[in-house]
C-alpha cells in the first residue's frame, strides 16, 4: 500500500532571528479578506426625527363610534332661530313725496305669495332705524317700509346690509298672521372613506439576523413592519382631516328657505379617480360651514396682542360657541401666543376669572400632563397644544398652508333626535365582531407559517373604513 505524506509541506517555514515574523507584507492579501477586529455595533437604533406618529388628535378632541351600518353617516343640525333680510343692489332707498317719507328695501328676487318676510314685521337697520313692513313689490323685488316712530326713512344704500326682524306690531281688532316662520333643519351626510396599506418581505430576508435590536429581536423586517403600521395610522388620520368630497345632491335642507342654505357632501363619480368614494374631512367641513381666520401675516394674523384673539372671540360669540376650546397650532402660531401671554397675560387667571378645565375634569394639572397650556379671555378658556402634523416638513408642515384649528370642547345635540354627541366624531364600519376600524391580516407562501399562496413572501395588509363627522362646524375655527 502506497501512502503519500505531507511532511514536505511542513518544512516550508524559515527560521530567522527573533522568531516568526508576522509582518504586514506577508499578510496583506489575507488582511483584505479578514478584519480580525470585531466591529462595535450599537444594537439600539436612533430615532433621528423623534416619534413620527401624529395620531392622537381625534382621541383627545373627539370620540369614536363603531358599528357603522351604512355607506354614509347622516346627522341633523338646526338653523338660526331668527331671520334677517340682506339688501341687494340699491339697499334701502328713501321714497320722497310721501308724508312722511317711506322706504323701499331692495332684497333678492321673490314672487307674490313667497315674500321674504311678513306684513307688520318690524326691522332693525344697521343705522338703528326701526322699520315696519307695509307692503311688497314683487316686480321690483322691494319690501316697502315706514319708520316705526313716524319719521322720514333715511336711505342706507349699500349692498349686503343686514336688517334683523325684531318682532311685529298690529292694529287693534286685526286678524292673526297668515304665514309663519319655520326654523331651517339641515340634514348632512358624509360617506366613509377606505384607506389601505401593505408591507411585504421575502422568506430569506425574514430569517436574516441584523445588528439592531427591534423590540428584543434582531429581525430588521420587524422594524419595517412597525413603520408601515405607524405610517398607515398617520395617513388614516390625515385623510379624516384633509379629505375632500364633491358637491352633489346627496344632502340639503329639510324645509329649505332662502337664508338657510347647506353645502351637501357626497361621492365622487369622476372616472379619473376610479369612482372612489370621497369623504368630507375636518378642514373642508370648517371651510364650508365654519370660521376661517387668515393668520398668514399682518398684525391681526400673528397673535401679536390679545386683540387678535378678541377678533376670533367676536366671531365665536355670533355663533353661540361654548366657553371651552382646544387650540391645535403649528410651532410659529404657538410661539406667538406664548409671547402674547408673556406680555402680562396670566395663563390660568385673567381679569380675576379662573380658567375652566371642564374637558379635563376641571383639573389644570391634567391639562398640563396632556401637553396643554391654557388661558382665559372674554369668558372663553383656550387650551393650547402644539400640533406635530403641522410641524413635520414631510406632512402638512411641507405646505405650511394651515396654521392650526380651534375645536369646541362640548357636546352637541342632534336637532332631530336630541341625542348629544361630541363636536368631532370618528366613525368606522362594523357588524357584530367584525370591525373595519383597523383591519390587519397576513398572507404568504409558508413564510412565518402563513400559507395562502405559493409565493416565497409574507405580506402584511392594513385597511380601514372610517369617516369624520364635524358637528356644528360654525363653532369651529381654522387658522390659515
Amino acid at each position: 500500500m502506497a501512502i503519500t505524506g505531507q511532511d514536505g509541506r511542513a518544512n516550508t517555514a524559515t527560521l530567522t532571528g527573533g522568531g516568526l515574523q508576522a509582518t504586514p507584507q506577508n499578510y496583506v492579501s489575507l488582511g483584505d479578506l479578514i478584519d480580525p477586529t470585531k466591529p462595535d455595533v450599537m444594537d439600539l437604533y436612533t430615532a433621528t426625527y423623534g416619534d413620527q406618529g401624529i395620531t392622537g388628535f381625534l382621541e383627545l378632541t373627539g370620540a369614536k363610534k363603531n358599528a357603522g351600518t351604512s355607506d354614509e353617516v347622516e346627522w341633523f343640525e338646526e338653523g338660526r332661530l331668527h331671520k334677517v333680510l340682506t339688501t341687494a343692489s340699491g339697499g334701502l332707498a328713501a321714497v320722497s313725496g310721501d308724508s312722511p317719507d317711506s322706504g323701499e328695501l331692495h332684497v333678492g328676487a321673490f314672487t307674490a305669495g313667497n315674500e321674504p318676510c311678513r306684513l307688520n314685521d318690524v326691522l332693525l337697520s344697521p343705522a338703528g332705524q326701526r322699520l315696519i313692513v307695509v307692503g311688497f313689490d314683487a316686480t321690483n323685488n322691494e319690501v316697502l317700509v315706514q319708520r316705526l316712530d313716524g319719521g322720514d326713512v333715511t336711505g342706507e344704500t349699500a349692498t349686503g346690509l343686514k336688517f334683523a326682524i325684531i318682532g311685529n306690531a298690529y292694529a287693534q281688532g286685526t286678524d292673526q298672521p297668515t304665514a309663519f316662520y319655520q326654523n331651517g333643519l339641515a340634514r348632512y351626510r358624509n360617506p366613509y372613506i377606505i384607506t389601505k396599506e401593505m408591507y411585504e418581505v421575502n422568506g430569506s430576508q425574514a430569517t436574516n439576523i441584523g445588528w439592531l435590536n427591534v423590540n428584543g429581536q434582531y429581525l430588521w423586517y420587524l422594524k419595517n413592519e412597525m413603520d408601515t403600521r405607524k405610517r398607515f395610522m398617520n395617513q388614516r388620520e390625515m385623510m379624516l382631516l384633509f379629505s375632500e368630497s364633491v358637491v352633489n345632491t346627496n344632502g340639503g335642507t329639510l324645509n329649505p328657505t332662502a337664508d338657510f342654505s347647506v353645502t351637501a357632501t357626497g361621492a365622487s363619480t369622476d372616472p379619473a379617480v376610479g369612482n372612489v368614494t370621497t369623504s368630507e374631512g375636518y378642514f373642508q367641513a370648517v371651510e364650508r360651514r365654519g370660521i376661517v381666520a387668515d393668520v398668514s401675516g399682518g398684525a391681526q394674523g400673528t397673535f401679536a396682542s390679545m386683540s387678535d384673539i378678541d377678533s376670533i372671540i367676536l366671531e365665536l360669540d355670533k355663533e353661540g360657541a361654548p366657553a371651552e376650546y382646544a387650540m391645535y397650532l403649528d410651532r410659529k402660531a404657538s410661539l406667538d401666543i406664548d409671547d402674547m401671554l408673556a406680555n402680562g397675560i396670566a395663563t390660568q387667571v385673567t381679569a380675576g376669572l379662573a380658567g375652566q378645565f371642564g374637558a379635563f375634569n376641571n383639573d389644570a394639572d391634567m391639562a398640563v400632563r396632556l401637553g396643554f397650556k391654557s388661558f382665559t379671555r372674554g369668558g372663553y378658556t383656550f387650551h393650547k397644544h402644539d400640533w406635530k402634523l403641522l410641524n413635520d416638513p414631510t406632512l402638512a408642515g411641507a405646505a405650511k398652508y394651515y396654521k392650526g384649528a380651534m375645536i369646541p370642547m362640548s357636546q352637541v345635540a342632534d336637532a332631530k333626535s336630541g341625542v348629544k354627541a361630541p363636536a368631532l366624531q370618528m366613525n368606522y364600519k362594523g357588524a357584530g365582531n367584525y370591525s373595519r376600524e383597523m383591519e390587519h391580516w397576513v398572507e404568504g407562501g409558508g413564510v412565518l407559517g402563513h400559507v395562502t399562496s405559493g409565493k416565497d413572501t409574507v405580506k402584511f395588509n392594513y385597511r380601514s373604513e372610517c369617516n369624520l363627522v364635524t358637528r356644528a362646524a360654525n363653532q369651529h375655527v381654522v387658522l390659515k
